[in-house]
């Protein structure tokens, strides 16, 4: 085991910079890009019924990424708390953090099953008061909540199976549910192979269904193959201090994902005064915009590892080499998503099957939006290198700026206008903040922090 620890810690501190950060970043983007797959085909699907029920699916994400914030921010703690309690050799601690894990994926699904039995009808009404999208709405947002048990379940096991450094494993349990959604997904909403027609509803159950079996395979995973940790729930009580300690760790992820589900909804309520129309293309833009994004949040979960090692031993030129090679990546993976977007719009709108009027609002939203893209690439990375050092708190403040403070207002300002084509330069507009903040605390940290690494 020691070895095998000395070999790892000397590929992060001696392998060169630009192989490391390629190695370690690769797997996480081909999964990250997996997980955008698994986003955007329901939407794919569900507009072959009809733009009302794309724009149902479009209006249910601020829920769903509210869901997503909760699982994904609990995950990260646990997977934290149970790598840190692995490494100061503290084995009993490791299996307590599991199944305490485990409990709060169970009380993760109880809020959310709650609100599936009595939120959603005043959600959407919130939204809209077509009648159609209401229903198609209500549909496929109970089925999401209240099966959302296998989303928490497969957050939480595979996380236990990342915390041991078996990355491989959840590429394979995240593959196994998107696969499932997909070839589920055309054979429950159109009803063929002998299958009811389920329409909406059946993007839902093809979602979960995808879902739970990812949860059960990486729990037999974590059984047959995670040896460091122990399931048993034997005399299991929760235990509060276990509890906090993963939530210190935690509540910043999940308030920073939040802060993205208030201004999706924000948006909706702004752009569904001008036409459903106009939040069902927010709503492809989402889906198509996860594609350009995932890969550079896979790459820096692949940096942010080589960032704290290489600060931990000491080794500032490494450390900055890394940075400015991240950097370079998201910019140039940015680059390329605002070229298909400003080149291919019409084409990927048509994968929706988009309407006339879709295609006169959605064209020009996104070669406006994806503007922001030129300066995107800079701002995710510099987030990410604020929390490998210690700040999260900047990345906090930068996104909660972005998106409440300067996005949705301007949004709405913009709005007043008349016209839904000035809306979507909010966008550009909130970048341009990010970058201002993002230059100062990157500034700030260098100052503070990088400068003095490896100094006695």
């Amino acid at each position: 085991m020691d070895s095998k620890d000395m070999v790892k810690e000397n590929k992060m501190g001696v392998m060169p910079v630009n192989k490391l950060l390629i190695s370690m970043s690769l797997p996480m983007m081909i999964s990250m890009l997996v997980q955008a797959l698994y986003n955007i085909v329901d939407s794919i699907f569900v507009s072959r019924i009809n733009e009302n029920a794309l724009t149902a699916v479009s209006l249910a994400f601020p829920i769903q990424s509210l869901m997503i914030a909760l699982g994904a921010g609990t995950g990260v703690g646990i997977n934290a708390l149970l790598s840190r309690s692995l490494g100061e050799k503290e084995f009993e601690k490791a299996n307590k953090v599991a199944v305490n894990g485990m409990f709060l994926a169970a009380v993760n699904y109880i809020i959310f099953l709650i609100v599936g039995l009595t939120a959603v009808n005043p959600f959407y009404m919130s939204q809209t008061t077509d009648a159609q999208i209401l229903e198609y709405g209500k549909e496929y947002l109970t089925v999401v909540c209240c099966f959302s048990f296998g989303m928490y379940g497969q957050f939480v096991f595979e996380r236990l199976l990342q915390s041991t450094g078996k990355t491989f494993y959840t590429m394979i349990t995240q593959g196994t549910g998107a696969i499932i959604n997909i070839i589920l997904d055309p054979v429950l909403i159109f009803g063929y192979l002998g299958f009811p027609k389920m329409g909406v509803t059946g993007a839902a159950v093809a979602t979960v269904i995808g879902q739970i079996i990812a949860a059960v395979f990486a729990f037999i995973i974590n059984i047959k193959k995670n040896t460091e940790i122990s399931l048993s729930l034997k005399g299991f009580k929760p235990e509060l201090p276990i509890i906090g300690q993963i939530y210190v760790v935690g509540i910043p992820s999940i308030i920073m994902q939040a802060i993205g589900s208030v201004m999706t909804y924000g948006m909706n309520r702004i752009l569904i005064v001008f036409t459903s129309t106009a939040a069902a293309v927010f709503g492809v833009y989402f889906k198509l915009q996860s594609f350009i994004f995932m890969p550079v949040f896979g790459l820096n979960n692949g940096m942010v590892p080589i960032i704290a090692y290489n600060y931990g031993a000491g080794k500032r030129d490494r450390l900055v080499k890394t940075i400015k090679l991240s950097i370079m990546y998201a910019v140039i993976i940015m680059a390329v998503g605002f070229m298909v977007f400003q080149i291919f719009p019409s084409q990927l709108f048509m994968l929706f099957e988009a309407s006339e009027t879709m295609l006169e609002i959605g064209i020009p939203a996104l070669r406006t939006i994806s503007l922001s893209f030129l300066l995107a690439g800079f701002c995710i990375v510099c987030s990410s290198v604020f929390q490998a050092l210690g700040n999260g708190v900047y990345s906090m403040l930068v996104s909660f700026a972005r998106q409440l403070v300067v996005l949705l207002p301007a949004a709405y300002l913009l709005s007043r206008l008349g016209n839904v084509n000035y809306v979507w330069w909010a966008f550009p507009i909130a970048e341009v903040v990010s970058l201002i903040m993002s230059v100062i605390f990157i500034t700030r940290i260098n100052k503070k922090i990088i400068r003095h690494i490896g100094e006695k």
